[in-house]
């Protein structure tokens, strides 16, 4: 099996059968689909389920705190795909990963569905961190695998599995943030259901609609590598579980420096792992210039994702407590505002894909594209401040507001993350495939880890100069990237 070569595997695909895409598209399209509805479910009204007080049903932790332990969450989540993609590129394949990884997710689910202690909270945490980490970038490297080289369609259907994640987190929102006023549980257990249904629907259509793809493991392990693999998984998980018995007694192991130990790890594990991918000797002199090309790309990506990943935190506290919520007499639910993200995605998912088909070779290249991302999502951030300046800390905002930020930060996402996605596949190198695409989400990681810290210095004082800053710095990043895109284009090596 781990002689395929990408022609035969691209063979095994029907390749025509939705939307004049491959076949397997639709069942990956669905399977992320489900999958996202239930991530992106619980993710809205997890911050309020943090800090809300227990006669409300939450947790009752302080408001801070909520928005650095969601942030580093998000970066825990986006960093397990770098174990999730060694263990599909090394032991299962990324069809079996997907496969364990939606497992996991949804006993996650069931863990926040059961009422009880913030002891489950953390159960659950770890559930879908794993699950997440298995699932997550290999359903992507999938998509990748699909098409052949060269392939016109790929950006395309990149698009088009994109608006599919959204639409999941478009619906999911709006369902759970209206159980949120009944039960926290419930509507966690609704998204526990999402991920069910997402299970069916890869374990029933996969064998005819994905051929052999996801089946290939790039780079298996030797037996004798995986003896060592699994001896120095057994010590580390016992050196690791003593130290953390030893550790939270002591003191040494809190909330503050847990969230700082990540934040670090956000930006150490993809620095070693780029080194580790440039000096392999598996990896050609192309694939090493393609490595060099794609760091900008991964340092922008992080910037971006800093600021847009704060719509779960920041701008859901904006939502919470600085929005008026009351429209035309009816009292709506903070959470519904995650589904403003993705419903502008569906709507210009479309036109997006349209757009790069339409304009062929004559497109903007990808570093370009990556500065235009980068742009928006500093716009999107100068318009939030715009209320607070004519405002004071007092008056309730306008939701429209808020909805012109997230529309601005919708742009730019639909310039940076499909784009980036599919680019990750092209310059991934042969060994690496579907590291290289965990690689891709821990800028994500990078970007949250970071967001942990970041997020403390936001109150209703500091309003102004926290948006102002980020989204300052956002956009002359943007403007230094697209001047040095033609050197950027030049490491790609043909890659456009």
């Amino acid at each position: 099996m781990s002689n395929l070569t990408k022609e035969q595997i691209v063979k095994s695909v029907p390749q025509k059968g939705f939307f004049g895409h491959p076949k397997g598209l639709f069942t990956l399209f669905f399977t992320e689909f489900w999958e996202r509805f239930s991530y992106y479910g619980m993710r809205a009204i997890l911050v309020f389920y943090m800090y809300y007080e227990l006669s409300q049903g939450g947790l009752g932790l302080d408001k801070t705190l909520a928005l650095s332990i969601m942030s580093i969450y998000g970066s825990l989540v986006y960093m397990s795909g770098i174990i999730g993609g060694w263990l599909a590129d090394r032991i299962l394949g990324t069809s079996r990963a997907v496969f364990f990884g939606g497992i996991f997710i949804m006993f996650g689910h069931i863990a926040l569905a059961i009422p009880g202690s913030i002891t489950l909270f953390f159960v659950s945490m770890v559930l879908i961190v794993i699950g997440t980490g298995l699932l997550k970038p290999n359903v992507s490297s999938v998509v990748g695998d699909i098409y052949a080289e060269g392939d016109n369609r790929r950006d395309s259907g990149f698009s088009i599995f994109y608006m599919g994640i959204n639409m999941g987190g478009f619906i999911s929102p709006l369902i759970v943030g209206e159980l949120m006023k009944t039960s926290f549980h419930l509507g966690f257990g609704v998204a526990a259901l999402g991920m069910f249904i997402g299970l069916l629907v890869f374990v029933f259509t996969k064998k005819k609609n994905l051929g052999l793809a996801g089946t290939q493991i790039a780079n298996p392990l030797s037996p004798a590598e995986k003896k060592k693999t699994f001896s120095i998984f057994t010590v580390t998980a016992v050196v690791l579980a003593g130290f953390i018995a030893y550790a939270i007694p002591k003191g040494w192991l809190t909330f503050e420096s847990f969230i700082a130990a990540v934040g670090v790890l956000g930006f150490l594990i993809p620095t070693a792992y780029f080194i580790v991918m440039y000096r392999s000797p598996k990896t050609t002199p192309v694939e090493q210039s393609r490595i060099i090309a794609y760091i900008p790309l991964f340092i922008a990506s992080i910037m971006f994702w800093a600021i847009a990943e704060q719509g779960s935190t920041i701008l859901a506290l904006y939502a919470d407590t600085r929005t008026d919520l009351n429209i035309m007499g009816m009292q709506i639910s903070p959470a519904w505002f995650q589904s403003v993200n993705p419903l502008f995605i569906i709507v210009l998912a479309p036109m997006f894909a349209w757009m790069w088909m339409k304009l062929g070779d004559r497109q903007p290249s990808i570093p370009r594209k990556f500065s235009l991302g980068l742009l928006f999502a500093g716009l999107s951030f100068i318009v939030i401040l715009i209320p607070g300046y004519f405002g004071d800390a007092n008056t309730l905002v306008s939701p429209f507001w808020l909805i012109l930020s997230i529309f601005i930060v919708v742009l730019g996402e639909l310039c940076l993350s499909p784009v980036g996605l599919s680019a990750t596949t092209k310059l991934a190198p042969a060994a690496f495939s579907a590291q290289t695409m965990s690689l891709w989400f821990l800028s994500n990681a990078a970007a949250q880890g970071l967001n942990a810290q970041i997020v403390k210095l936001y109150s209703e004082e500091t309003e102004l100069l926290y948006f102002g800053i980020i989204g300052g710095t956002a956009i002359v990043l943007s403007i230094i990237l697209f001047l040095i895109s033609p050197i950027i284009s030049r490491f790609m090596k043909g890659v456009h």
